[in-house]
């Protein structure tokens, strides 16, 4: 087999399981992109299997520490332990992510299932060229109706690979309805601007709706309206939901709609928003998109951060309650938390830790990829100026 001899002082002899460009001593046996490829160490000792494509930064990622091939009988075996982990956790298995890159042993590898309907994403070129034993694997062990493949993430041109959405399985399933935190959501999983919904934040949605009841709630970045949707639900005397997106907000108006709730829904830019609203809302929430997704425009994504943070908590007066995430791997939640406390010491605030949050257990964390953590969120009152 085919395979790389990695340089001293690599992240790989650390337990991690990337393997970068620069860390590479020798290549060996000619492999080819998306080949299935040995590491070695510098004294020629096995260091595991891995996936192979010589036009990403990250040059190989392993997959195993044995000698292993991505055949049928992998793929099966794989994603069916992932399916067995998830039946093993209190959540609705039949809603979630299935398969989580690395997470789960599969690199680049995502599958979100909403009931009968699948959607994959392949961010490697090594699983992309494997689509065929992948779909083939969820058959066998899911019987789906459809499987969609919704491939549109930038990361895949850093593989050498163009974006795609199109159904891959069975018949396009048009708009679903799931449930999920006692709502009723309507999604498109082919033709919808997203991928579903964010599974990811669906715990986070009950964790910070029990702060709801007799609050003004101001639901900022609110996308399909998950955040404000339950705190109404829960009890809040008033919910405002704020986004950009113009389909956002239909989807949110739709979703309050069919649950039979009220909520006052703008379409804006929510910095704009926050620097001209009045201080009428006893809980805030913030949920942007990432603002970051490398290390070199960290600085810019904390300027971001740390603004709607100001303008936020200058809306809120004692005891009010500011929840706000962040999603980027790469803003580390010491940073995110400076970055808190900054904008607290600015609005001459003192604020009182009532909650964390992160991505749900369905997206699990790896201890030795870092990488594998990205979602952090905070609770905080407002404990008045001090």
């Amino acid at each position: 087999m085919a395979g790389l001899i990695i340089a001293p002082r690599a992240r790989i002899f650390h337990g991690h399981d990337w393997v970068y460009a620069t860390e590479v001593k020798k290549t060996f046996g000619d492999p080819k992109p998306g080949d299935v490829i040995t590491l070695k160490d510098f004294r020629d000792r096995p260091l595991g299997t891995a996936i192979y494509n010589p036009q990403s930064q990250i040059i190989a990622r392993r997959f195993s520490r044995r000698r292993q091939d991505l055949d049928a009988e992998f793929f099966l075996r794989r994603i069916g332990q992932s399916i067995a982990h998830r039946e093993s956790l209190p959540l609705d298995s039949s809603l979630c992510r299935l398969v989580w890159s690395e997470s789960d042993g599969l690199p680049g590898l995502i599958i979100d299932r909403y009931g009968k309907h699948l959607v994959v994403q392949t961010l490697t070129l090594a699983m992309d060229q494997r689509l065929d034993l992948i779909r083939d694997a969820l058959v066998e062990l899911l019987q789906p109706e459809s499987i969609i493949l919704r491939n549109e993430s930038p990361i895949r041109r850093a593989e050498g690979m163009e974006p795609e959405i199109r159904l891959f399985y069975g018949e396009n399933p048009g708009t679903i309805s799931v449930s999920a935190n006692d709502l009723t959501f309507e999604v498109d999983l082919l033709d919808g601007q997203k991928t579903g919904l964010y599974l990811d934040q669906l715990q986070a949605h009950a964790e910070l709706a029990r702060f709801a009841p007799g609050r003004r709630v101001l639901d900022c970045f609110t996308n399909q309206g998950g955040f404000g949707l339950l705190c109404a639900k829960k009890g809040a005397t008033s919910v405002c939901a704020v986004d950009i997106s113009a389909p956002a907000c239909a989807s949110a108006r739709a979703n309050a709609t069919r649950n039979e709730l009220s909520m006052d829904i703008i379409e804006a830019n929510v910095f704009d928003f926050l620097k001209e609203a009045q201080p009428v809302y006893d809980l805030i929430i913030l949920d942007p998109p990432s603002f970051t997704r490398n290390k070199k425009t960290l600085l810019d994504a904390m300027r971001g951060y740390k603004e709607i943070h100001l303008r936020a908590l200058k809306l809120l007066e004692k005891g009010g309650i500011l929840s706000t995430f962040c999603c980027s791997h790469h803003a580390t939640r010491e940073i995110f938390l400076q970055n808190i406390a900054e904008a607290a010491n600015d609005a001459k605030k003192s604020l009182r830790l009532l909650a964390t949050h992160a991505q749900r257990p369905d997206h699990p964390i790896m201890l030795h990829l870092p990488e594998t953590e990205y979602l952090k969120g905070f609770t905080f009152e407002v404990v008045g100026s001090r």
